[in-house]
């Protein structure tokens, strides 16, 4: 049994072993539950817990109280459970510190399971707490009784079921709080599930929290950092130096601004194109990022002159296929940096993968000061990213229609200033990818550890309940699917604004090989899946201010003054599926066109040497 696995039976009990409570759970008038919850709260708030999401319910009350009574603590109720644990997940993700989720038990509980596997593959540091009915009520069909235990399997970091607490058992009750909390932030930050169980009453008044007998120990930070060995270095950068290479930088690659300089100095000095989405923290206006690769490869000549000898690859996959099937093809030396040993790898294309820090690596390979790659690769990357975004930005401007394109373009240009924007999966985040120009003043979040639509709404709003100014860039149906996120949403203390691009459907699946290979009604039905809902209509129902927009300058004065005034504001941008595809067309053809010579001319002039094939070490 591993450490993560481990539950308390292991450690003293937490419960205690004194003397019993009285039939109605209480002890001097107290209620031990009651005192019970206080101390956790207490100590959570401590160690920094700073925003908890409650879905109501009864046998949870204890808890909810405790969390309600501390003003350290900012609570927010959720009414479905689901969007809760995602509320939960954004809030954690924005403040890179751990969030709380408390739910009733039985089937509320389950209700955070998607929640808990995206938090859990998104490395987010969610405390998961489910409260249970008593062992007595186990195994009898009581009612809202299921089995909870280890109810989200391999998807936590650790698992503790301290049962009732009991009169006596305060001197651990801290412990549990810190151990709870406190694995949220190891190596692998993640979800951590407290199951709680409470007997009646439920409501009661709180004794003084037990008191601390030692200082509090801080959180441990989000992940170790460290480099690698010296003879680890040195057949890296063995690898690297002089070599025709490209730097690969997917979500969670860099945690703040100065791990990103360490990521974008190290391709500067190798001379090599840093090709990163924007999720990853990466993607400025650095001179060496690379922000339009996905159409600049879907050129054959273009591609298969900028094929590289190494790659450099950090943090998830980006969302480009056709990125992911030329780095398949290209025959290069491929090595993988983590810092948690966590590097897709699908196509079983990496030589190496080296458990380290990519930030640390970046700083030990320019302090060797490694031989920069021939300037002719260098050059043409630099000049193809310039032709590209000229092409794209003048074929989006000749249409005066708001393309999916344009809609991802135009959303991230008007975050405000140190604002947030969430981005669904599907067509959004490729949009933004594939489409959209660096922002380094904008802190870009999608929930690609599963790649799901469901909750990204929920998302949002908790990224929101942090203080930043906030965007989500949903699709259709991943707004339908979050729905019950809009419930209560007018009351929120919250700046929102929900960009939806509505074309009635599932617009990636019109990319997909469904679309021509199967009859036309087949596949509305099962992959096109048209709603038929009024949006604009269903906002206005939860009462929120809502539009429809049709052109391209009517999103963006619908945008500019959506932060004009705080609150959650709708906005909803009529699409069209198969138009929608005739415009990605068109603007990888624009790009071809544009950036073929420029590549082949630079190339040539600069007499590209070709090389050797790289060594593996």
């Amino acid at each position: 049994m591993t450490d993560d696995q481990r539950s308390s039976v292991t450690r003293p009990d937490p419960t205690g072993s004194g003397p019993a409570a009285d039939p109605a759970g209480r002890t001097s008038g107290h209620s031990v539950s009651a005192t019970f919850c206080a101390t956790l709260v207490d100590e959570w708030a401590v160690l920094g817990l700073r925003h908890a999401v409650v879905a109501p319910g009864s046998r949870s009350t204890p808890l909810a109280l405790a969390l309600l009574a501390d003003d350290r603590i900012r609570v927010e109720v959720v009414l479905d459970e689901r969007s809760a644990a995602f509320q939960a997940i954004g809030a954690a993700a924005a403040d890179r510190v751990p969030s709380l989720v408390l739910c009733t038990s039985g089937t509320a509980a389950a209700e955070f399971h998607a929640a808990v596997v995206e938090a859990h593959q998104s490395a987010v540091p969610v405390l998961v707490v489910t409260a249970d009915r008593p062992p007595e009520l186990q195994g009898v069909w009581a009612p809202q009784t299921i089995d909870q235990r280890r109810l989200y399997g391999d998807a936590v970091r650790w698992y503790c079921e301290p049962g009732p607490p009991e009169a006596g058992g305060g001197p651990w009750w801290r412990d549990l709080a810190r151990d709870a909390l406190g694995r949220t932030m190891g190596l692998v930050p993640g979800p951590v599930h407290l199951n709680l169980a409470f007997r009646d009453p439920l409501v009661g008044a709180a004794a003084p929290v037990v008191e601390r007998i030692d200082a509090p120990a801080a959180l441990p930070g989000d992940g170790a950092e460290w480099g690698l060995t010296d003879e680890e270095l040195g057949r890296l950068a063995a690898v690297v130096s002089g070599r025709r290479g490209v730097v690969v930088a997917g979500v969670r690659t860099a945690r703040d601004p100065a791990e990103a300089t360490l990521v974008q100095q190290l391709a500067g000095a190798l001379g090599w194109p840093l090709v990163c989405d924007a999720p990853s923290g990466c993607r400025t206006d650095a001179p060496v990022v690379v922000s339009t690769a996905d159409q600049l490869l879907r050129e054959p000549d273009v591609a298969a002159a900028l094929r590289p000898e190494v790659v450099l690859r950090t943090g998830g996959l980006l969302a480009s296929k056709v990125l992911a099937q030329w780095l398949a093809g290209s025959g290069a030396l491929q090595v993988g940096l983590d810092r948690a040993e966590r590097i897709p790898d699908p196509d079983h294309q990496l030589a190496r993968a080296l458990v380290a820090d990519p930030s640390v690596v970046a700083a030990q390979l320019l302090e060797l000061e490694p031989e920069p790659a021939p300037q002719a690769w260098t050059e043409a990357w630099r000049a193809a990213e310039r032709a590209a975004r000229g092409a794209l930005g003048s074929a989006l401007d000749d249409d005066p229609a708001p393309s999916e394109p344009a809609v991802a373009v135009d959303v991230l240009g008007a975050v405000p200033t140190g604002g947030a924007l969430v981005v669904a999966s599907s067509m959004p985040v490729r949009d933004l990818e594939w489409f959209a120009p660096p922002r380094d003043d904008v802190w870009v979040w999608s929930n690609r550890g599963a790649n799901g639509i469901d909750g990204v709404v929920s998302t949002a709003i908790g990224v929101a309940t942090t203080g930043r100014p906030t965007v989500a860039l949903v699709g259709d149906l991943a707004f339908l699917h979050d729905s019950s996120a809009l419930v209560a949403l007018r009351s929120r203390d919250v700046d929102l604004v929900v960009v939806v691009v509505d074309n009635d459907g599932g617009g990636i699946f019109s990319f997909l090989p469904q679309r021509t290979e199967l009859p036309g009604a087949e596949f509305e039905r099962l992959f096109g899946t048209p709603h038929g809902t009024d949006l604009v209509a269903l906002a206005a129902s939860h009462g929120l201010p809502a539009e429809r927009v049709t052109t391209r300058a009517g999103l963006q004065a619908a945008l500019a003054g959506a932060h004009t005034r705080r609150g959650v504001r709708v906005v909803v941008v009529r699409g069209d599926r198969d138009r929608n595809v005739a415009v990605h067309a068109s603007l990888a053809a624009a790009v071809a066109t544009a950036v073929r010579p420029v590549v082949t001319g630079v190339l040539a002039a600069g007499g590209d040497d070709e090389g050797t094939p790289a060594e593996s070490g």
